[in-house]
């Protein structure tokens, strides 16, 4: 693991983000990020207004990382493609995300799948899509999602037209 990106080296990623304008898309997929990663990205992600696609998928993210994307998605309007396969996010990080999806116009793909998501999680989700007009695709295969869950965001797509 010496050699893979780490929550250190997101740090100076971070401070470079906060100052690049012309990096469209960035993809720091099979690494080890982390949540304390996330935490500096999202700081860069308040800032930076050209990124429009960040690929973080088999990266150890958790719920706490989830949060920290939350804020930035909360505030920024450029990033359209969020790539969170393969991670630990769980219901608890469907929370953070829906929360900055209620907010957010610019995300038009969030990538979910493998991710230890429950049917509790897509209620969560559902919550968002009942508001968010801008997201066009939701990958939620290879979690623990139920027929409960189906129906919360069976209910929310009702909704969001």
């Amino acid at each position: 693991n010496s050699r893979k990106i780490s929550s250190k080296e997101c740090r100076w990623l971070s401070k470079a983000l906060k100052h690049n304008q012309s990096l469209t898309s960035l993809d720091l997929g099979l690494n080890v990020i982390s949540s304390e990663g996330c935490k500096w990205l999202s700081k860069a992600l308040k800032i930076n207004q050209s990124l429009t696609s960040l690929k973080l998928y088999s990266n150890h993210i958790s719920s706490e990382g989830c949060k920290w994307l939350s804020e930035a998605l909360k505030i920024n309007q450029s990033l359209s493609v969020l790539d969170l396969r393969s991670n630990l996010v769980s219901a608890k990080g469907c929370m953070w995300l829906s929360k900055a999806l209620k907010i957010n116009q610019s995300l038009t793909s969030l990538k979910l799948y493998s991710n230890h998501i429950s049917s509790e999680g897509c209620k969560w989700l559902s919550t968002a899509l009942k508001i968010n007009q801008t997201l066009s695709s939701l990958t939620l295969n290879s979690n623990y999602v139920s027929s409960e869950g189906c129906k919360w965001l069976s209910e929310a797509l009702k909704i969001n037209q």
